[in-house]
C-alpha cells in the first residue's frame, strides 16, 4: 500500500487560520516504501545561506536531493535521518540566487511563514524531493541567544541558535529579561504538526555574548568537542612519575640512541609525534628513519584511557589552546619526542637510493634520543648555514634533497598541490587577545617533513593491509563528482584556461600551467577553489570496500593510512596496534580484528576529525573578530567569487575571506548588473571579474549580536555613491599591544 501526502506548495503551511505541516508517514510505511524503491532514506543537511533550502544525502548516491520550502522540509532538522519522495521532474527546482534569513519576531507570527524565494538563475534544475517522514531524530543541545520580543509580558519566546542550519526554537520562560544578551543552551522537545517552530526548553546559561571564554565554550559545544577534564579513572592508568624506560623494554627494543635523530615542528609545539634521521651507508645509499611516539605502550586496549581517547578521536587545535586526546603527561612529556632524554618509539626505516627509490623498508619498536627539537625555521637555517658541517646538519640537508625527489615523483603520479589560507595570531601575554595576524609562510623544511610522513603512512598502509586484508584501518579520499568542478572550470575559463578534470593527474597538470604573470596570486586562488571542490577524506575498515575504492585521490596513492601522529589521532593508535601485531612486536585482541567494530570506531573518528577541523576554523573566525574589533583598515584583496548580490574577496595578508554586499541606500549609486555566464558584475564604468584586484575596508559589523562578522566595504575601484573613502594609516600601535607577546600557533594539519 502506498501512502500519499497532500501536494502542498513550498512554504504554504499557513491555511489562513494556523500553521499546518504535512503529516509524517508511519515508520512501517516508510520501511515498505524504501524497500520498494518508492522512497529514499538520507541525512538532512540544511543550508546556512537560505533557511528555506536543504539537501538530502542519499547513501551510495553521488548527487544529493534538493529540498525547498517549509512544507517540503517538513520539520526536519540538521542531521536527522529522513525518508523522502522524489518529485516529478516538472516540479524540480534550482536553488535561490539570494541569501534568506528567518525574520520572524515572535512565536505566533505565523503569516511570516509565507516567505518569498527568489528564483534561482542556474541553467539546470536539481533533482528535488520532499520529506515524508522522520526515521531518526538527531537533536542535541543548542547554543544561542533569546530573541528580543516586542511582547514584554509574554512567556513564550524564540531562541535563535548560533548554528544557522538550526531553526529557531520556541521556549517558555519567565526569565526573558535576565537572559537577554546571554549565551544560552536549549534542547528541542518536539515539533508539533501545527507549530511553525520546534518546541524546546531552557537548559542553562553560559555567559555574556561576546565574552571570549563564553564564545570559546560555545564553539566547543556546537562542534561537539569533548573538553572536560580527564576523569580519575582515566588518570589512574597513567604511569607513576618519575618514570623511566623499564629494563625489559631495553632488552626487546632496537636501541637507536646513537643515531642523529631530530624533530622539526611549528614554534611552540609540545606534543611532538615524529622525528627523523638520515645517514649515508657504505654502499652509497641512504638510511632514512621516521620515528613515531610509541603511544600504544602507555595506552592499552580497552582500559578507561583507551576508551576516552577513542571517544575524543583527535586533539583539537584552537588559536589559544589545545584540547588533548590523551592526558598532558603523555602528550607533552612521556610520549613527546623531546630532546631531553630517551623515548620509546615505533620506527619505520628505509634504505633509499640517491634518487629516493625505496630499496627496502623495516619496522621496529625502538628507543631513541632526539639530538634537537627544531622549529621549521631553525631547521631551515641549519640547512642553509655553510658553517654547519656536523652530522645533524648533513642529515637534514640530505633529507631535504631526498624529499624534493619524493615530491617530484608524487606530482608525476598526479598528486594535487592544493591551497588553503592558514593564519597565525600573536596573542597578548596578559589579555590573551590577538594583537597581530598574518598568513603562515611555507619553507622547504615544511615540505621535507611532510614528504617523509607521507612515505611512512603509505609504507605502513601496505604492510598492515598485507597482514590484515579485512581489518586494516586505512584512509581514502574519493574523487569528486564532475559537478563539483563546475565552478572551478568556469572560473579558469573566464581567464582563458581550459582545465582538464578527467583525472587527478590531468587536473594537477592543468593547474600547474594556469599562470598569469602579472597576477602572481591567480594560481593560488585557483588552487583554493580546487580545494573546495574536493570530497572529505575518511577512515575506513579495509574489509568494507573493494580495493578499487581504497584510492587517495589527492595524494594519487592507491593505499594510504595515518601512522605518524598517535599523540593527536586515535586512528594512528589503531594503526600502531595493527603494525605491532604484523611485525610480532605485540599481540592482537578480539575487537581489533572485528570488522564491524573497527568500522564503527572509524565512523566516530571521521565525525570527531571533521568537527575538530570546524572548531579550529571557528576559533580562527572568533580571534579574527577580536583582532578587528577596534580597528578599521584598508587592504588589498582579490575577487574569489562573483555572486548575484555580492563579491567574495580574499585578503592574502590576513588569509581572510569576506563579502562585499552589492547594495546601497544611496540613490546616486549605479545599478549592479550580474552576468552569470562571465561571472562578472558591472556598475557604471566599473566591472568586477573573478580574480580581479580590489581594495577593501575591513571592520566589524555588530548589528547582529548573535552573528557579529567581519565587514568588507569597497574602496577601489571607486564607484560614486557606493565606494567608501580610504582610512588614514595609523602609526601608533593598536590598543593592548605588547611587544613581549607570546605566540600561539595551530600545529599544521597536513592535507591528507
Amino acid at each position: 500500500m502506498r501512502y500519499l501526502l497532500p501536494n502542498i506548495p513550498d512554504a504554504d503551511i499557513y491555511d489562513g487560520r494556523r500553521v499546518t505541516y504535512p503529516e509524517h508517514l508511519p515508520l512501517s510505511a516508510l520501511q515498505i516504501g524504501i524497500k520498494a524503491g518508492t522512497y529514499y532514506q538520507g541525512t538532512f543537511h540544511a543550508s546556512r545561506e537560505n533557511y528555506l533550502e536543504a539537501n538530502i544525502g542519499i547513501k551510495d548516491q553521488e548527487d544529493m536531493v534538493f529540498v525547498q520550502g517549509h512544507a517540503h522540509m517538513n520539520r526536519a532538522v540538521e542531521g536527522d535521518i529522513v525518508a523522502i519522495e522524489i518529485l516529478p521532474t516538472n516540479q524540480w527546482k534550482c536553488p535561490s540566487s539570494m541569501m534568506l534569513e528567518d525574520q520572524t519576531q515572535a512565536p505566533d507570527d505565523e503569516e511570516a511563514a509565507n516567505d518569498d524565494l527568489a528564483a534561482g538563475t542556474h541553467s539546470h534544475k536539481l533533482r528535488t524531493g520532499k520529506v515524508i517522514g522522520i526515521i531518526k531524530r538527531n537533536w542535541r543541545q543548542y547554543c544561542g541567544i533569546l530573541q528580543s520580543s516586542f511582547r514584554k509580558d509574554s512567556t513564550r519566546h524564540l531562541f535563535v541558535p548560533a548554528e544557522r542550519k538550526i531553526p529557531k526554537i520556541c521556549i517558555e520562560t519567565r526569565q526573558a529579561v535576565q537572559l537577554q544578551g546571554q549565551r544560552l543552551v536549549v534542547s528541542i522537545d518536539s515539533w508539533p504538526l501545527h507549530s511553525r517552530y520546534p518546541q524546546g526548553h531552557f537548559v542553562r546559561k553560559l555567559g555574556e555574548v561576546g565574552d571570549k571564554e563564553t564564545e570559546c565554550e560555545v564553539l566547543l559545544l556546537e562542534h561537539d568537542v569533548p573538553h572536560s577534564s580527564f576523569s580519575e579513572s582515566v588518570l589512574s592508568f597513567l604511569p607513576k612519575v618519575p618514570w623511566s624506560i623499564p629494563e625489559e623494554e631495553l632488552k626487546v627494543r632496537s636501541d637507536l640512541r646513537h643515531l642523529d635523530v631530530c624533530s622539526v615542528d611549528p614554534p611552540g609545539c609540545t606534543d611532538i609525534d615524529d622525528a627523523l634521521h638520515c645517514r649515508l651507508l657504505e654502499n652509497g645509499n641512504f638510511e632514512v628513519g621516521v620515528h613515531i611516539a610509541d603511544v600504544t605502550y602507555f595506552i592499552r586496549p580497552g582500559n578507561a584511557m583507551d576508551k576516552e581517547a577513542a571517544n575524543r578521536g583527535t586533539t583539537v587545535y584552537l588559536v589559544d589552546r589545545r584540547i588533548d586526546m590523551v592526558p598532558e603527561l603523555l602528550s607533552s612529556n612521556l610520549c613527546s619526542l623531546r630532546s631531553d632524554g630517551d623515548r620509546l618509539a615505533f620506527s619505520c626505516i628505509w634504505e633509499l637510493s640517491a634518487n629516493a627509490q625505496i630499496i627496502s623498508v623495516k619496522f621496529m619498536k625502538s628507543i631513541i634520543r632526539s639530538k634537537a627539537s627544531l622549529t621549521y625555521a631553525e631547521a631551515q637555517m641549519i640547512i642553509d648555514d655553510p658553517g654547519r658541517q656536523d652530522a645533524l646538519a648533513g642529515g637534514l640537508r640530505q633529507l631535504n634533497v631526498l624529499a624534493k625527489q619524493l615530491k617530484k615523483y608524487r606530482k608525476e603520479q598526479g598528486a594535487l598541490t592544493l591551497a588553503s589560507p592558514e593564519v597565525r595570531f600573536h596573542i597578548d601575554s596578559e589579555t590573551h587577545d590577538p594583537i597581530d595576524i598574518h598568513t603562515k609562510n611555507m619553507i622547504d623544511t615544511n615540505s621535507m617533513v611532510e614528504e617523509f610522513m607521507l612515505l611512512a603512512n603509505i609504507s605502513v598502509a601496505k604492510r598492515i593491509h598485507q597482514e590484515f586484508p579485512r581489518v586494516a584501518c586505512l584512509r581514502r579520499h574519493p574523487p569528486p563528482p564532475a559537478l563539483n568542478y563546475e565552478p572551478l572550470v568556469k572560473a579558469a575559463a573566464s581567464k582563458g584556461f581550459d582545465l582538464d578534470i578527467s583525472s587527478g593527474k590531468a587536473l594537477a597538470d592543468s593547474l600547474e600551467t594556469a599562470v598569469i604573470p602579472d597576477n602572481p596570486y591567480f594560481n593560488t586562488m585557483l588552487r583554493i577553489q580546487a580545494t573546495r571542490c574536493m570530497m572529505q577524506a575518511v577512515y575506513f575498515c579495509s574489509g568494507t570496500l573493494p580495493e578499487s575504492d581504497f584510492m587517495h585521490y589527492g595524494l594519487a596513492s592507491p593505499i594510504y593510512t595515518h601512522f605518524t601522529s598517535p599523540i593527536r589521532r586515535y586512528a594512528d593508535i589503531l594503526v600502531h596496534r595493527l603494525l605491532a601485531a604484523a611485525v610480532g612486536a605485540d599481540a592482537t585482541y578480539p575487537d581489533l580484528l572485528e570488522m564491524k567494530k573497527l568500522q564503527n570506531i572509524c565512523n566516530n573518528i571521521n565525525f570527531r576529525h571533521r568537527m575538530g577541523q570546524y572548531a579550529g576554523r571557528a576559533s580562527v573566525a572568533l580571534h579574527t573578530l577580536l583582532f578587528f574589533r577596534n580597528r578599521v583598515v584598508d587592504e588589498e584583496g582579490y575577487i574569489l567569487f562573483v555572486r548575484k548580490n555580492a563579491l567574495q574577496v580574499l585578503i592574502p595578508k590576513y588569509g581572510l575571506e569576506g563579502t562585499v554586499w552589492l547594495k546601497s541606500e544611496n540613490p546616486e549609486c549605479p545599478e549592479f548588473v550580474f552576468n552569470e555566464e562571465e561571472y562578472s558584475q558591472t556598475a557604471g564604468a566599473a566591472q568586477f571579474c573573478l580574480f580581479d584586484p580590489v581594495t577593501v575596508q575591513i571592520s566589524i559589523d555588530s548589528s547582529n549580536i548573535q552573528h557579529q562578522k567581519v565587514q568588507l566595504k569597497l574602496v577601489k575601484p571607486e564607484i560614486h555613491g557606493f565606494s567608501v573613502p580610504a582610512v588614514a594609516p595609523s602609526s601608533t600601535p593598536p590598543p593592548g599591544f605588547d611587544t613581549e607577546a607570546s605566540q600561539h600557533t595551530i600545529k599544521k594539519q597536513r592535507i591528507e
